[in-house]
């Protein structure tokens, strides 16, 4: 039986870089490839604002003028361009057998079964969203993930979280991979400062590593890597000026893929503090790199970086400290160790259980 034809809502794929982005720029050429081997193909309906990496060949698409949002006009124009897409294939004789996506809400009728991605549930467990936001998205979230013919996520974290707050229990874990980039050599060089990698925004919980370098003063300083969200630069600075540290803190701001392996080669260790991480790709990425990891014991980063990694409860600044110092420490076999256990994140397997689920459906 030959592979499916998948159709894939992209309309929101132009967001910044990030865990998400990184998940659709490796998994959708390697999931194409696969399909098209088989006789299936992926097509990609793409929004007003354009993908902006790279896709294969092997992947068609279809260019619309579906805004990323508001959510409530993203959803109308979406369906529209949804149902006008199916129509078109069948109507080529090359009919789509479904559709995927990864964002809310799910425009209803479309005519065809759908899968979903759910990475993590933030809007619903955070306790920074609003409470009209987490009233609105319970529902929501909920009743899309029940109505799709198949729910993927990307940890066994957040498929138990899925279970347990939405009642869908068969969600496939397909996981993310990390061998998205060739490390450098590590650089052991005096002075080197600490590097905390992501999005600045108040879910990465970066207030409990900057007070931890109040709090000990021979930590080495802090680089944080990462474009701001509204706001939350200022914040930070705030807060690290309050603590008599502004000039050990320092704020590098967006950065480019091709940056990745440096910073990690330079930093002493890199810490991910953060309160909810549905994967946490940069865990993987710091291991690969043979870089000193220490996490929050939050989300899905206890499960992805392994046990022997040195962690500490998000609100806890003493055991932030402690765990950074223990990654300092890290000897050249454990973090040997780490890497080989992060060799087994890889995005050809997680293409090839996508392609392997959407084939069982179908």
């Amino acid at each position: 039986m030959r592979a499916p034809r998948v159709l894939v809502s992209g309309v929101v794929l132009g967001q910044p870089p990030g865990g998400v982005r990184r998940h659709n720029a490796e998994l959708l050429p390697r999931v194409a490839r696969i399909l098209a081997a088989d006789g299936g193909s992926l097509t990609v309906l793409e929004g007003r604002e354009r993908i902006p990496f790279d896709l294969p060949p092997e992947i068609e698409r279809i260019v619309t003028s579906v805004p990323a949002g508001p959510p409530i006009v993203r959803a109308a124009a979406e369906g529209f361009a949804l149902r006008a897409a199916i129509t078109d294939a069948r109507e080529s004789s090359r009919p789509f057998d479904l559709v995927h996506t990864a964002h809310f809400p799910v425009p209803l009728s479309i005519g065809l079964p759908f899968t979903l991605t759910i990475h993590d549930l933030r809007a619903i467990t955070l306790a920074g969203a609003s409470l009209s936001r987490r009233l609105v998205a319970g529902p929501v979230i909920g009743g899309t993930a029940r109505r799709a013919a198949r729910v993927f996520t990307v940890s066994d974290f957040t498929a138990r979280e899925i279970a347990a707050r939405l009642g869908v229990l068969n969600a496939c874990v397909i996981g993310n991979g990390g061998d998205h980039f060739d490390p450098l050599p590590r650089m052991d060089r005096s002075g080197a400062p600490l590097a905390a990698i992501g999005h600045l925004e108040p879910r990465k919980n970066l207030d409990v590593v900057i007070t931890a370098l109040a709090r000990d003063g021979s930590l080495p300083d802090l680089d944080l890597h990462g474009a701001a969200k509204p706001g939350e630069l200022e914040r930070l600075q705030a807060l690290a000026r309050q603590l008599g540290i502004g000039a050990r803190v320092h704020f590098r701001g967006a950065f480019d893929d091709v940056d990745l392996p440096r910073i990690l080669s330079e930093c002493s260790a890199v810490v991910f503090p953060s309160r909810l991480e549905g994967f946490g790709i940069g865990a993987i990425e710091a291991q690969l790199a043979h870089s000193p990891l220490a996490i929050a014991d939050a989300g899905a980063l206890p499960e992805v970086a392994g046990p022997d990694t040195p962690r500490f409860a998000p609100d806890d600044v003493d055991a932030c400290v402690i765990a950074i110092r223990r990654a300092l420490v890290a000897t050249p076999v454990e973090l040997q160790r780490a890497a080989v256990r992060a060799r087994r994140f890889t995005w050809d397997r997680v293409a090839s259980s996508l392609a392997a689920a959407w084939r069982e459906l179908v």
